[in-house]
């Protein structure tokens, strides 16, 4: 549980900085269009990092392996959807758009882990 909470601290720093790169390091330098997309790929970082905290959180008895798949699935989903769309943002490589939906689903799928954890979770 501590590795996968302090994977989510780093994570929500990250998510802090690259918003802050967003709104001082790149106005100006990116058009409209690339900062909103390199702005929801933070956004959805930050998201993850706190849900990846949940899971962290939610890794004991029966529920830790199902609390593991999900954070595993939401550290994926951070590396594939929010680096997909900083790559996209910052280079401009169309092809990045097809890992985009990668990531996605694999947020939808801590969520559905997530969900699937709780339910063996002892009070």
């Amino acid at each position: 549980m501590s590795t996968w909470l302090a994977i989510a601290a780093v994570n929500g720093a990250l998510a802090v900085l690259a918003g802050a790169f967003a709104a001082h390091g790149l106005q100006g330098r990116l058009d409209a269009h690339a900062l909103v997309i390199f702005e929801t790929g933070a956004r959805y970082h930050m998201y993850h990092a706190l849900a990846l905290g949940l899971a962290a959180l939610a890794m004991r008895g029966d529920a830790a392996p199902r609390a593991r798949l999900s954070a595993c699935l939401f550290l994926a989903g951070i590396v594939l959807f929010s680096g997909s769309l900083y790559m996209l943002a910052l280079t401009g490589a169309s092809a990045l758009v097809y890992v985009t939906p990668v990531g996605g689903m694999a947020f939808l799928g801590g969520w559905l882990a997530l969900a699937w954890a709780a339910m063996r979770l002892k009070a």
